[in-house]
């Protein structure tokens, strides 16, 4: 069938011209159309259909010097769709798209390489040149006609775009002023990031040696190699946590007195120990073995080095003995009551002792004669300790030799030298009460006096006699002092040995005491190594710790667990 039409739109006022025809092929229907305007406009449309096979409509639009449009669409029973069309106008720009979609097989929606290319180029220079809001609609907008295949390829690319890596984007000294505001546990924990935060967290040498230093540990300046202080760190951590949870030591014995142990005095790895039954040993505190054991008096205090053993003695005097013969060098003699402390100097040939008799004498070591008895005291003199000083005051100056002296209540300083009189330069004391005592524990090294008692840990400034600070523990009473350092401080009551970190003034540490032998004189127990109480260093937490007699007459030993 065909036919023809002419005429107008009523609406619009334009004439067209339309032919057609309409014929069945077989089983198929084509339906075709023409549509042309005067202006010039040509249409031409045609719709087949084949029943059972497939469905195509095409349709091809000219506009005199304007445009070319091309369009067809195919469907086939299977489900198959194919819609293509083909854009030409007169300004160069040709578009060629297609889409075709088989069901449950793929979907393709496919521009030409270089046709995207174009498209994407001109879309890219038209979204730079909007506003941030007109940017953010049009996102939007994208956002709303997207599947679930492009918002995950948008969440997975947006996390990498937000996400910056700082310590590798960053120079490396900006980095490391970063790091260190970040307390030592945080570090590690971003050491574990990535191998790139790994290398550089473990190359920042300051952030390992303050790190160190925070857990109360000495730091060598000279070395810079910041691995070796990451390394340091974590022995710290190690050895810390031991000494929280009071796993940081082990005990042994030292057996071969055959009466009581009186007096103690220990000096780089060996303990002299004398005793009732008349003798004095030393011994190698890392094998147990006895060095040497030589006969004496009554042992009350000793004090030795490589050559000679100085002892006082219950017996009112002093004795120096020589080692490898065990023969008694010389004899002190001119106390009235038994010496409970003693302490030498060779290079001023100077032996001062502390007796029962409320004195404290001055002697000539080589010579074994009295220079000077010091009196003052109102009680027994329990300790005396010969001090070069280091501090400079209007009294001494730094390498003037001092003497401290101790009894129940009070501490004398006194100037010593070559000369043979001297006077009390200061007395010191905690309390005018005399109920307050002082512990038979004293520490000076020349900066500080350090002195324990039932209000607490005294420490006072050398240099002008000032107390500086009293350390009190509430939760413990009358703890006595064994050690003080810059950082820690050892000290001990009937039933724990403590440690003490004097910048928190707190107690970091303790370990279970046996019953040891109580002495008022505090000759029968005394600290080991002490220079880890200046702080640690992954060196010097070896050796002993505390030692102590006991009431079987052997000797009690605290020791530092080796590293795990």
């Amino acid at each position: 069938m065909h036919f023809f039409i002419s005429g107008s739109l009523s609406s619009l006022g334009v004439p067209f011209f339309i032919s057609g025809s309409s014929s069945p092929l077989g089983d198929a229907f084509l339906h075709q159309w023409i549509l042309v305007t005067p202006e010039g406009a040509f249409l031409h449309q045609w719709v087949l259909v084949i029943p059972g096979d497939a469905f195509l409509h095409q349709w091809i639009l000219v506009t005199p010097g304007d445009a070319f449009l091309h369009q067809w669409i195919l469907v086939t029973p299977e489900g198959a769709f194919l819609h293509q069309w083909i854009l030409v106008t007169p300004g160069g720009v040709f578009l060629h798209q297609w889409i075709l979609v088989i069901p449950g097989k793929f979907f393709h929606n496919l521009m030409e390489r270089k046709d995207f290319e174009t498209w994407l180029d001109n879309i890219s220079v038209t979204f730079l040149s909007l506003t941030d809001l007109q940017k953010n609609e049009t996102l939007d907008h994208l956002i709303s006609l997207s599947g679930a295949v492009q918002l995950r390829h948008l969440s997975n690319n947006l996390e990498t775009l937000l996400k910056r890596d700082f310590l590798k984007l960053l120079p490396l000294e900006l980095s490391f002023y970063l790091l260190k505001w970040l307390d030592p546990q945080t570090l590690l924990t971003c050491c574990l990031v990535s191998k790139q935060w790994n290398k550089v967290i473990s190359a920042c040498t300051e952030v390992w040696q303050t790190a160190c230093k925070s857990l109360g540990w000495q730091i060598d300046d000279s070395v810079q190699d910041a691995l070796h202080w990451k390394k340091v760190y974590l022995k710290a951590i190690l050895r810390m946590k031991q000494l929280e949870d009071h796993e940081a030591f082990e005990t042994s014995s030292l057996i071969g007195h055959s009466a009581r142990v009186y007096a103690l005095y220990y000096k780089d790895g060996l303990l002299c120990t004398g005793s009732d039954d008349l003798s004095a040993k030393l011994w190698d505190v890392s094998t147990g073995q006895c060095v040497y054991g030589i006969q004496t008096h009554t042992c009350a205090a000793v004090k030795f080095d490589e050559q000679k053993l100085v002892t006082g003695s219950f017996d009112n005097t002093v004795a120096c003995w020589e080692w490898s013969s065990g023969a008694r060098t010389q004899h002190f003699r001119g106390h009235t009551g038994a010496v409970f402390s003693v302490d030498y100097n060779d290079e001023l040939d100077i032996l001062v002792s502390g007796s029962a008799d409320f004195t404290v004498k001055v002697w000539a070591l080589s010579a074994g004669t009295c220079l000077n008895t010091l009196t003052g005291h109102t009680e027994w003199v329990t300790k005396v300790v010969l001090q070069k000083c280091k501090v400079k005051s209007l009294l001494h100056s730094p390498g003037d030799y001092i003497l401290l002296s101790a009894d129940k209540y009070e501490i004398k300083i006194w100037p010593i030298g070559r000369e043979i009189n001297c006077k009390c330069l200061k007395t010191l004391s905690v309390s005018e009460d005399r109920s307050i005592c002082l512990q038979p524990r004293l520490h000076f090294d020349g900066k500080y006096i350090v002195c324990s008692s039932a209000l607490g840990l005294y420490q006072w400034d050398f240099a002008s006699y000032d107390i500086l600070r009293v350390i009190k523990t509430p939760e413990i009473a009358n703890l006595a002092l064994l050690g003080f350092g810059d950082i820690f401080a050892l000290l001990f009551d009937n039933r724990y040995l403590y440690i003490l970190d004097l910048r928190t003034e707190s107690l970091i540490s303790r370990w279970p005491l046996p019953e040891y032998r109580k002495s008022k004189r505090g000759s029968s127990f005394l600290a080991g190594e002490a220079s880890w109480l200046n702080g640690l260093d992954g060196h010097n937490d070896t050796g002993l710790v505390f030692a102590t007699s006991m009431p079987d007459h052997s000797i009690h030993l605290v020791l530092w667990k080796e590293h795990g």
